[in-house]
């Protein structure tokens, strides 16, 4: 198991020292998250974040972009303390991706995608060109799509315009929350390839949660695995799939080969 990321703390442009998040103030009500998590993210990397339902993946990107505090430690995004930056503008340099998308309904691509560029002050002609650029980015056509309604969007399609949103106003840093989990296989596929490509053509630090391993393994460049609100395995997906001393570890990471194995000997039984 590879227990230290494979760079110095003066690469990180992410990170938690010794984090714990706690909910409920009253002793009895109190509900423990995430228990003294470190965790370095340099720039430009794809990590994914992994582990059972309640394990504080959600909880630890909402302390990145200040949708929560750390109850205990520090996060650190491009070296500052988050608690010292205003929390607007600092989710206004970080793209959300989430599964749903969270598109306004009454709002048309367009006006979708340039929401937080028209925050920033750009003028009508330069938001226009941005919208263009940013629908034929996630490969759809700006001028069959900008005038649609959300509404009149497939689920892929939806998901496609809410990247766009994500990277309008050129962040450095994606957080995404199982943004593909509620598509269909094939446009899952499509769509998760064309966000890779996105991630390395821009140079994005991505941070995304994901349920589906072999999602995690072909397109990370690094997991992170917590268990229990605790970080408890982080490495490389080579390094993670030959993982022999934590039975945990171990049986989530040869989730990709049990799928192979019965894929294997249905193909052979026909």
């Amino acid at each position: 198991m590879d227990g230290a990321p494979p760079h110095g703390q003066d690469d990180a442009i992410i990170a938690l020292e010794s984090v714990s998040k706690v909910y409920g103030a009253d002793d009895a009500e109190q509900r423990t998250v995430l228990r003294d998590v470190t965790l370095r993210i340099p720039a430009r990397q794809f990590l994914a974040i992994v582990g059972p339902s309640g394990s504080g993946k959600t909880t630890l990107l909402r302390l990145i972009n200040r949708l929560a505090d750390p109850s205990r430690g520090t996060v650190r995004v491009d070296g500052r303390d988050v608690r010292s930056v205003d929390p607007i503008l600092l989710r206004r340099q970080i793209g959300y991706v989430f599964q749903g998308v969270g598109l306004f309904p009454h709002m048309t691509v367009a006006e979708n995608i340039a929401i937080t560029p028209r925050l920033l002050g750009h003028d009508r002609q330069r938001l226009n060109a941005r919208v263009n650029e940013l629908i034929e980015l996630v490969r759809l056509d700006a001028a069959t799509y900008r005038d649609r309604f959300p509404h009149q969007l497939s689920g892929g399609e939806r998901q496609r315009i809410g990247v766009a949103r994500a990277i309008a106003a050129n962040p450095h840093i994606v957080l995404m929350d199982e943004p593909f989990g509620a598509l269909d296989p094939l446009t899952r596929e499509g769509l998760s390839a064309d966000y890779h490509r996105l991630h390395d053509t821009l140079g994005l630090t991505t941070v995304m949660i994901t349920h589906d391993m072999v999602e995690a393994v072909l397109l990370a460049d690094r997991i992170a695995v917590l268990r229990e609100g605790r970080l408890i395995a982080q490495g490389t997906p080579p390094v993670l799939l030959h993982e022999e001393n934590d039975p945990f570890v171990k049986a989530l990471m040869q989730t990709p080969y049990r799928y192979a194995e019965r894929l294997s000997a249905l193909m052979a039984s026909r």
